[in-house]
C-alpha cells in the first residue's frame, strides 16, 4: 500500500472515529452535560483538522476550505482549556467572556478574507505559489505554537489548584479525575510535540521523511481517540467536580486567625480542638463514610468548616484527604492483624472501613505501613 494511501486511510478512520465519540458525548446522559459537549465540540474540531489528510485543494473553493480547516485548530486548545475546567469545578459555567478565547480563530480568518478568500481572480495554478509565500501562513502556524504553551500551561496550573482544594476537602480516595485529565494533557503535550517536528519537516526538504511524518502523526490522533472512547466507557465516573469557591487554607488563614488574643491563649484553644477532632474520629468513626467532605465533618463536629480547614491544614499539618485516610489504615491495620478476623478478604475490609476501589486502598495501605495490605496480615 502506498502511504498516500495509507495516510488517507487512517485520516478516513480517525475522523469517523472523533465523530463517532463526539456523538456519545453529547447524546449519553451524564450529570455534567456542559463536560462533554464542550469535549464534543473538540472532537468535531478535530476531526475537521484530520480531515486534511484526505482532502485534496482541486479547485480554488477547496482550498478555501483547506485554509479555514487549518484555522480550526485555533479553536481545539481553547475547548479542552474550557472542558477541564467544566470537569474540575461542578459549578463552572459558560459567560459571555469565554468567547474571548475564539477571538484568535475569528481575527485570523478576518485576516484572511481579502487576501486568501476573495482571490478568486486567480487560478489555483497562480495562486498556489503565491500562498506558500504569504506571511499570514507563518504567522498563523507561530500563533498556534504560542497559543498551545499558553493553554497547556495553563491546564497544569488548573490541575494543581484542583488537586489542593480536592486534598484539603474531600476524603474520598478516589483521585481518577485529576489522574485522567493529567494524563490526557501529557498526552496531548506529546502528540504536539510530533506535529511541531512535522512541520519543521515541512520546510526542511526532506518530503519522504514528511510524509511518514504526517502517516505517525494520523496514527497518534487514532490510537488517542480510540483511547477516549475506551475511558469513557470504562469509567464513566470520571465527570466528578469541586467546587470553586473552595478556598486553600494558605488563602483563608489570614481570615481567622484572631491576632488580638495571647499566643498561649490561642495555642490552647487550638489544642482543644485539636483533642476535640481526634476524640470525634475515633469515637463516632465518621471517616467509615467513602464521599466524607469538610464540610460534612464541620457540621457533625461544630466547628466553622474555615476553623476546620486551618486546624487540619495548618496544624496537624495534613491535608484533609490524609487526616482521613489515616483513620481508614489504622482501622483496616486493626482488622488485619485480628485473628477472629481473619476470614474477611482485602476487598470486604477495604470497603469496611471506608475506600471504594482495591487500587487507592493498597497505595495509601503501602504509604503508612511501606507494606501491602496481605503483607501486613501474614506478618501479624
Amino acid at each position: 500500500m502506498d502511504k498516500i494511501d495509507l495516510l488517507q486511510g487512517i485520516g478516513r478512520i480517525s475522523v469517523f472515529v472523533s465523530l463517532l465519540l463526539a456523538f456519545f458525548l453529547l447524546t449519553v446522559k451524564t450529570e455534567n452535560k456542559l463536560a462533554n459537549r464542550l469535549f464534543a465540540w473538540f472532537f468535531i474540531f478535530s476531526a475537521v483538522d484530520l480531515s486534511g489528510f484526505f482532502i485534496d485543494a482541486a479547485n480554488r473553493i477547496q482550498l478555501n476550505w483547506e485554509i479555514f480547516r487549518s484555522t480550526g485548530c485555533l479553536l481545539g486548545m481553547p475547548l479542552f482549556y474550557l472542558f477541564v475546567l467544566a470537569v474540575c469545578y461542578s459549578d463552572f459555567k459558560l459567560k459571555w467572556k469565554h468567547l474571548f478565547h475564539a477571538l484568535p480563530f475569528v481575527l485570523v480568518n478576518l485576516v484572511f478574507i481579502p487576501r486568501i478568500y476573495l482571490r478568486y481572480n486567480l487560478t489555483l495554478e497562480e495562486f498556489l505559489p503565491l500562498l506558500n509565500q504569504m506571511p499570514e501562513i507563518y504567522f498563523i502556524q507561530i500563533l498556534v505554537e504560542f497559543q498551545y504553551v499558553f493553554y497547556i500551561v495553563s491546564v497544569f496550573l488548573i490541575l494543581r489548584k484542583y488537586r489542593e482544594i480536592y486534598l484539603e476537602n474531600y476524603a474520598n480516595p478516589s483521585t481518577a479525575t485529576y489522574k485522567w485529565l493529567f494524563q490526557i494533557t501529557c498526552v496531548f503535550l506529546i502528540a504536539h510535540s510530533i506535529v511541531a517536528l512535522k512541520n519543521i519537516l515541512r520546510y526542511s526538504g526532506f518530503r519522504e521523511i514528511f510524509m511518514w511524518a504526517n502517516v505517525l502523526v494520523g496514527s497518534v490522533a487514532l490510537f488517542i481517540t480510540c483511547w477516549f472512547i475506551m475511558k469513557a466507557l470504562k469509567h464513566p465516573e470520571l465527570f466528578r467536580g469541586v467546587n470553586s469557591k473552595l478556598k486553600l487554607t494558605k488563602d483563608i488563614l489570614p481570615e481567622v486567625e484572631d491576632k488580638s488574643e495571647p499566643i498561649n491563649v490561642q495555642n490552647d484553644l487550638i489544642q482543644s480542638q485539636i483533642k476535640a477532632l481526634k476524640d470525634y474520629m475515633i469515637e463516632k468513626e465518621p471517616f467509615l463514610d467513602p464521599s466524607l467532605t469538610i464540610q460534612q465533618l464541620s457540621n457533625q463536629i461544630e466547628i466553622p468548616v474555615r476553623d476546620l480547614s486551618v486546624l487540619i491544614n495548618h496544624h496537624i499539618n495534613q491535608h484533609f484527604f490524609d487526616f482521613v485516610n489515616e483513620y481508614r489504615i489504622q482501622k483496616a491495620m486493626n482488622i488485619l492483624k485480628d485473628p477472629s478476623k481473619s476470614q474477611f478478604t482485602v476487598l470486604e475490609i477495604l470497603y469496611e472501613v471506608g475506600f471504594n476501589s482495591k487500587s487507592s486502598f493498597n497505595t495509601s495501605f503501602k504509604k503508612y505501613t511501606n507494606l501491602t495490605p496481605t503483607a501486613y496480615r501474614n506478618a501479624s
